[in-house]
């Protein structure tokens, strides 16, 4: 995960603080500490003077008062000063499966979505949370059930279309098939809901949600290692938990070759993925049958780290949802970077095999790929002249400013894979990953690309915006009122020394003649989790770290998505690619893929997944906190980032860690644990959730 420094002022009551809640962090600490943070602090003269300037503005503060942000006019309604007051906590996550109802019959605490004055004694109201410590310790009142989010691939629909799909086993005999896993038929009662995104919109199950035992039983997850278990999850509320172990069996890990699983699923339904076959006389002709498109899966490692029994748990789950159970759709890959640039890794066939086993568990080996920074000076050499501003005072080649070489050089090495999703170690998903990347890959392909990046800017609050159609009319016509020109394939800018786009992204018509169709049923070249924002209209400090444009010329346009994960088409890697070594262009890596594409035209979304909060904001007053800022200043992508720390999704939050280590039934804040769940509505239950970022997963459970 990308480590961002936080600006002189930029915290809790600094001038970033545009929301009315900045205080508001609860009990959740910023996962990233101040001192990863000054780690890359040099002071530059630019660094100084923002810093100098900065003090001005706190002294300017404290001699005209306090600071009152005031809420515009999106808010239907007014708001005084005294009238913001603390929002209630959100406490339906923690209801548990012994609350279970059919999804039809729920009611979410939240949200409040008031859109008259708030009165002062609104939020501090009880809220619906159905926790009761004095509930019998029963078992939930519905059944695991299988959880299959993959097409039928034995039915006549399917195989009408593709060619067979053949199973795939763990083991190198072929006995011990890849396992399903389990969820419930129902939701917690009282449950909470995403504040941004829609699960109902992406295409997800909303009709189910996973308990821990359910999701990681498969995986090793609530036995013991003599067994073949991790040893996790023994000392737990495990209310019917038996009827998870009756469907699913305790499967042994021990010798289990995740590599060999892999290349062998692949190779049994390897015509899947190809365009022609051979006739009687063994020539190639074309298949009638659809080609299925290949994936790289890739985790972005390195040397030195901590792969404890949860993590292990987490990649068990990507190579079995994703690769075995979908006849090799996916193919994992660990994309190790090895720190220690004095070791030759590219020199000696030994010296790279002794790395590799030294810093990957065994299970994985045939899984990795070694790089280093001294790999990436070799492959993309300098000189990388005309940065603009070094805020991180970090060379070129470091993975701090450059993490996206790893990733372009790993895509030339494999051209046999049409899309990459590059992927973080402290990720978490509560659902299923192929349900998950698939449902989203499917959404992103049906887009338009009217108003598609006005529209992937802005987060998506369905209580504040409505259906997806009227959001999509909401951005069309706030576009027009404001006066900006819609991007509309590859946009100009002055340049001496750009590459030529590619012919097909180029508009087929006009941007007022089209009725949202170009665009739809292609794939999307980008993929990312957070709005694709102007990084122009914020104070985002790696803003202006754009290297080798003609510094005669203005800064290019760009864009930006924070967190690094995210799906990358072929196209767009190689594009990526050719504009590093042959142009000398490049970007701090969170504007790199988005700024590429802006560039050459190409296809890229942000998916509104769903992202709840700890506390149950006003809707309204959350669109323009996230959605409109008053300022450029105001952004909350730069200082006003201290609005996501009680989110589920975000580079600082502190929430999603929180929230996820309750889900595995540890103590947290000293609430949670197995007496208290025992003592409750039982373990959590959450539908598919991505949790960014998870630092650590060792809380007691006592």
């Amino acid at each position: 995960m990308a480590k961002y420094e936080r600006l002189p002022g930029a915290g809790e009551n600094g001038r970033g603080s545009s929301s009315a809640f900045a205080n508001l962090k609860g009990k959740w600490r910023s996962p990233s500490p101040g001192s990863d943070r000054l780690r890359f602090l040099r002071l530059s003269p630019l660094r100084l003077l923002i810093i100098i300037a900065t003090i001005l503005f706190g002294v300017a503060l404290l001699a005209g008062g306090k600071y009152k942000p005031r809420v515009g006019s999106t808010y239907a309604g007014s708001m005084d000063d005294d009238d913001i007051v603390e929002p209630d906590r959100l406490n339906g996550y923690y209801n548990g499966v012994r609350k279970l109802i059919p999804a039809s019959e729920w009611v979410p605490e939240n949200p409040l979505n008031e859109t008259q004055e708030i009165a002062k004694d609104l939020f501090g109201k009880a809220k619906r949370s159905l926790i009761n410590l004095n509930t019998p310790n029963t078992d939930p009142p519905m059944e695991p059930v299988v959880f299959s989010p993959y097409p039928d691939y034995e039915s006549y629909e399917y195989l009408s279309q593709h060619r067979p799909v053949e199973k795939c086993y763990l083991d190198a005999d072929g006995k011990v098939p890849a396992p399903d896993i389990y969820a419930y038929p129902g939701i917690p009662e009282g449950m909470t809901t995403n504040t941004f995104g829609s699960p109902a919109e992406i295409g997800f199950d909303t009709n189910v949600c996973f308990d821990r035992f359910g999701r990681f039983v498969p995986y090793g997850y609530g036995y013991y290692p003599v067994e073949g278990g991790l040893g996790l999850g023994n000392r737990s509320e495990k209310g019917g938990v038996d009827k998870i172990f009756d469907k699913s069996g305790k499967i042994d890990y021990r010798g289990i070759n995740w590599g060999d699983a892999q290349k062998k699923c692949y190779e049994k339904n390897k015509l899947r993925f190809e365009n022609t076959t051979t006739d009687d006389q063994g020539k190639a002709v074309d298949t009638p049958k659809k080609k299925v498109s290949r994936t790289a899966y890739v985790l972005r490692t390195w040397t030195g780290n901590k792969y404890d029994e949860h993590q292990i748990m987490t990649i068990r789950a990507m190579i079995n949802e994703l690769s075995l159970k979908s006849g090799g759709e996916y193919d994992i890959h660990f994309l190790v970077h090895v720190k220690d640039d004095s070791i030759p890794i590219w020199a000696s066939d030994e010296v790279y095999r002794e790395t590799l086993e030294a810093n990957v568990p065994e299970e994985f080996w045939g899984m990795a790929t070694l790089w280093s920074e001294k790999l990436m000076e070799l492959y993309y050499p300098d000189p990388f002249p005309d940065n603009v501003v070094n805020m991180a005072g970090a060379p070129i080649h470091g993975v701090y400013r450059s993490a996206h070489f790893a990733l372009q050089w790993f895509a030339q090495q494999h051209q046999e894979y049409d899309f990459f999703w590059n992927w973080e170690m402290d990720v978490r998903l509560s659902g299923h990953y192929y349900e998950f990347h698939n449902k989203i890959s499917d959404w992103a392909r049906e887009q338009p690309r009217k108003g598609l990046w006005e529209r992937s800017s802005r987060f998506y609050i369905p209580e504040v915006h409505g259906a997806w159609a009227n959001f999509t009319e909401t951005v069309e016509r706030e576009a027009k009122q404001s006066g900006i020109t819609p991007i509309w394939g590859p946009v100009e800018f002055p340049a001496t020394d750009m590459l030529d786009s590619p012919p097909e992204v180029h508009p087929p018509r006009r941007y007022q003649d089209d009725d949202y169709e170009w665009g739809v049923g292609e794939d999307a070249d980008l993929i990312v989790f957070d709005p694709i924002f102007d990084p122009e209209r914020s104070n985002w400090v790696f803003r202006l770290d754009v290297t080798g444009y003609n510094l005669s010329l203005p800064v290019p346009p760009r864009r930006c998505a924070i967190i690094t994960i995210g799906r990358l088409s072929k196209r767009l890697l190689n594009l990526m690619h050719e504009e590093t070594w042959a142009m000398r262009h490049t970007m701090f890596p969170e504007m790199w893929p988005p700024s590429v594409a802006l560039h050459h035209g190409l296809k890229a979304v942000y998916a509104p997944h769903p992202v709840f909060f700890d506390r149950d904001w006003p809707l309204e007053y959350a669109d323009q906190i996230f959605n409109h800022p008053e300022t450029d200043f105001d952004s909350v992508f730069g200082w006003g980032e201290h609005n996501f720390l009680g989110t589920s999704f975000y580079y600082n939050s502190g929430f999603s860690g929180a929230l996820w280590r309750r889900f595995l039934g540890q103590r947290e804040n000293n609430e949670g644990g197995m007496y208290e769940e025992g003592s409750g509505s039982g373990r959590m239950c959450l539908r598919n959730t991505l949790f960014h970022p998870i630092k650590h997963e060792h809380g007691s459970t006592d």
